[in-house]
């Protein structure tokens, strides 16, 4: 099934949250998108229904090993376009902000060729 742009955007905060520390929480995931407690809470109990995260016993969000395969594509996606629009002379921040856009729409052939593009040439 096809998972909407705004639960990968989810899914990668809370990966980038868990990176950063193993307590994650729903007030952390809104802080860090901007979105209100409400749409946090939506979207992560849509995210626990498809069975890419789940709340641990102190209620702290963790992804499922689905949700951690996925959150850790969608992050890769993100890595490695800013990082091509940044080698192409785009500026960081714009490079940021059009590869979370871009992460979400491309095909799975269409991010291999960059990325093998990317190993061979730019790295």
């Amino acid at each position: 099934m096809a998972m909407l742009e705004s639960g990968e955007m989810y899914l990668e905060t809370i990966y980038i949250l868990s990176r950063k520390s193993s307590s994650v929480r729903g007030v952390d995931v809104g802080e860090y998108m901007g979105f209100s407690k409400p749409s946090v809470s939506r979207a992560i109990g849509l995210l626990k229904n498809e069975g890419l995260v789940f709340t641990d016993e102190q209620g702290y969000i963790k992804l499922t090993e689905a949700g951690e395969k996925r959150a850790r594509d969608i992050y890769e996606r993100h890595t490695v376009l800013t990082k091509l629009f940044i080698l192409l002379g785009v500026d960081e921040e714009t490079a940021a902000n059009d590869a979370c856009r871009i992460e979400h729409y491309m095909s799975d052939k269409t991010f291999a060729a960059i990325k093998a593009h990317m190993e061979k040439y730019g790295s």
